[in-house]
């Protein structure tokens, strides 16, 4: 039999490569399946992401390093994805198919011998697939069941509730900002350009009063591999939903559903609502508006907000509460070219929402479930 000569060269290749093999998968390994992942938000069976801000949370102990193994329908270059350590402020990571790693020393507080709080989510409300397949830490490492928060937060919406034009997308959004502030597990359903209408919208195939009951969100239909929709089970969300926040209608006016039309739809949503949230509270965001340089604000279906509610109230839904964010946001609080709530807009609307919500009787959680 002939024998191969190895020139030193080669030798030296095929050393780096073994070594860059162990060093990817030596230590603690944990599969996709794994049960103390905790999973938040849309994912399909591959596990793959949908919708802004789906992702994972991990419970750690003695973690050094860490990298995630990710499959080939992750976005193509990459998916921004947030990080955050300990409940620090999250971080942004451009994760693309393969191995990349988690800089886990970025959050300043990291306690490297105690067990920490790994939280791991897509950023976008586009380009936001992970692929998840493997998670690695360091030998010594050892993973934890994560225990979710009581409080959980449900938020429906469009491009006001999804980050849309933020530098860190859904992570620097109102509805984030506020499950962060009450220390709550928190989904955001919210796509750009859709409507509640079940009409193409601003390349939306689909309203929301169609896609929320669906695992994929609007973009689906771009996608080559996955351009079908599959439907959401409701009991795969853990928790379930405490409280549910909607604040949708922009472009359904913009699309020429007329106000009738709206009430009609936004009722129909509202009672398949309510086949799966029977008792939970449920906000119904009026309109901030439009504001402009003037000081002018455009508000529309003025009015039908209010007759949506009380006609649930007639209904005997007592449980439906209307949330008048008349004057909440000015020419200031919005980027000037487009009219979306800017970093520091998005950030006082959470904060008149949770003093709101602490009038209607909502208190913050002392401290997360899972202490870090």
């Amino acid at each position: 039999m002939p024998v191969m000569e190895i020139s030193p060269s080669s030798c030296h290749v095929f050393l780096l490569l073994a070594t860059l093999a162990v060093g990817v998968v030596s230590g603690l390994t944990i599969q996709s399946d794994d049960a103390r992942i905790h999973y938040h938000g849309r994912w399909d069976d591959s596990p793959g992401t949908w919708w802004a801000g789906s992702g994972f949370k991990l419970h750690v102990k003695n973690a050094t390093t860490m990298k995630i193994q990710l499959g080939p329908t992750t976005t193509t270059p990459f998916a921004a994805v947030g990080v955050s350590v300990d409940y620090e402020p999250f971080f942004t990571v451009n994760a693309s198919a393969g191995w990349n790693d988690i800089p886990l020393p970025a959050a300043p507080t990291f306690k490297r011998s105690d067990k920490s709080v790994i939280r791991v989510n897509v950023e976008g409300w586009q380009n936001n697939r992970i692929n998840l397949q493997t998670i690695v830490f360091n030998r010594g490492a050892t993973l934890h069941p994560y225990k979710p928060s009581k409080l959980s937060f449900q938020f429906i919406g469009d491009s006001l509730s999804a980050g849309q034009y933020l530098p860190l997308g859904v992570d620097q959004a109102w509805p984030f900002l506020l499950g962060e502030q009450f220390k709550a597990e928190h989904t955001i359903n919210a796509q750009p350009g859709a409507t509640l209408t079940d009409i193409p919208s601003y390349g939306n195939v689909h309203g929301v009063s169609f896609q929320f009951f669906k695992t994929e969100d609007t973009g689906y239909v771009w996608t080559a591999d996955h351009n079908y929709t599959t439907p959401w089970d409701f009991r795969r969300d853990r928790p379930s939903p405490t409280h549910v926040v909607i604040h949708i209608g922009a472009n359904d006016v913009s699309q020429g559903v007329t106000p009738d039309q709206f009430v009609q739809e936004y009722l129909g949503f509202l009672k398949r609502l309510r086949t799966i949230y029977r008792t939970q509270p449920i906000f119904v965001f009026t309109p901030w508006g439009w504001p402009s340089a003037d000081g002018n604000v455009w508000y529309y279906y003025d009015g039908k907000y209010e007759e949506i509610v009380r006609k649930r109230i007639a209904l005997g839904d007592s449980r439906i509460f209307l949330v008048n964010t008349t004057g909440w946001v000015t020419f200031d609080d919005v980027f000037a070219d487009n009219q979306h709530p800017n970093v520091p807009g998005h950030a006082k609307i959470a904060n008149l929402f949770s003093e709101w919500l602490e009038n209607w009787g909502l208190r913050p959680e002392r401290q997360w479930a899972t202490p870090a």
